[in-house]
């Protein structure tokens, strides 16, 4: 049973479907706790994590924090760590966990003393170790695992563009696929750039069908573990995505037990 979800999380802006409701009252909330959600997403490269886990942080209030960006962060400050990870990045190795659990920490120590309260981690931990460490740093109430069929996330990856002079992601893939039992079907629009950016769009060099399919096979290889120490737990859910944005976020949602009053809205609109 998942532990700790909450079913009201800002009764002004979310409130709970009728979805599971029976499920979701049997659980505490955070509220009572005092804190909001402390949620992670995990999911394969190219699938739409940090899409997701922004939305989510907007709707209910709270940081999402990719430790990707924190590295990021860190690199551009110019501080005493920022040399030291240059080296690492520059020969290609990976970050230690160690480093990355202390960035995590210092992000968390500083929202708490800002009136932070709840995050959304998106794309950590990647490995089981890292979940251990994790556990003893704080707790996680849900793991939110996306997921989508290989040759969507393949097609999804090798459309990925960016505009070397704005700096913005699109993606030039239009998917559109009949469904496994042959009578649904998935279909996620491509985002087209704008006329400005067409003529100035780069690819990643390591964007290829081959590289792209050997990453997901680490990718799978790792999480595995760490998807079953969190199923253990009775803190996954795993969510299978059924097309784009449009489809997929009123599913998860409903999924989550959250009400938008303003998608709504704009739905009506």
């Amino acid at each position: 049973m998942l532990a700790d979800i909450f079913h009201v999380v800002r009764t002004w802006r979310c409130r709970p479907t009728n979805f599971s409701r029976a499920f979701s009252e049997k659980l505490p909330t955070p509220e009572a706790k005092g804190r909001n959600v402390q949620w992670v997403f995990l999911g394969c490269p190219g699938v739409g994590k940090g899409t997701y886990a922004a939305r989510l942080s907007k709707l209910l209030g709270v940081p999402h924090i990719a430790t990707g960006d924190l590295v990021r962060q860190q690199l551009s400050s110019h501080g005493p760590l920022a040399s030291k990870l240059v080296d690492i990045v520059s020969q290609g190795q990976l970050i230690s966990d160690e480093i990355v659990i202390d960035l995590l920490s210092k992000r968390l120590e500083a929202g708490e003393a800002k009136g932070e309260t709840g995050f959304i981690l998106d794309g950590f931990p990647r490995t089981i170790r890292q979940a251990e460490i994790l556990e003893g740093v704080t707790s996680i109430d849900l793991v939110i695992n996306l997921k989508l069929r290989e040759d969507a996330l393949i097609a999804k990856c090798l459309g990925r563009r960016t505009c070397s002079e704005c700096g913005g992601n699109y993606n030039v893939a239009c998917i559109d696929m009949q469904g496994d039992d042959g009578e649904t079907r998935m279909y996620m629009p491509p985002l087209l750039p704008p006329p400005h950016c067409e003529t100035k769009l780069t690819t990643r060099s390591d964007d290829t069908e081959n590289v792209v399919k050997e990453r997901l096979r680490i990718y799978h290889e790792m999480s595995k573990p760490v998807e079953d120490f969190y199923r253990k737990r009775g803190k996954l859910l795993e969510f299978d995505l059924p097309g784009g944005i449009p489809e997929s976020w009123p599913k998860l949602l409903q999924a989550l037990n959250i009400y938008d009053d303003e998608d709504k809205k704009s739905a009506a609109a």
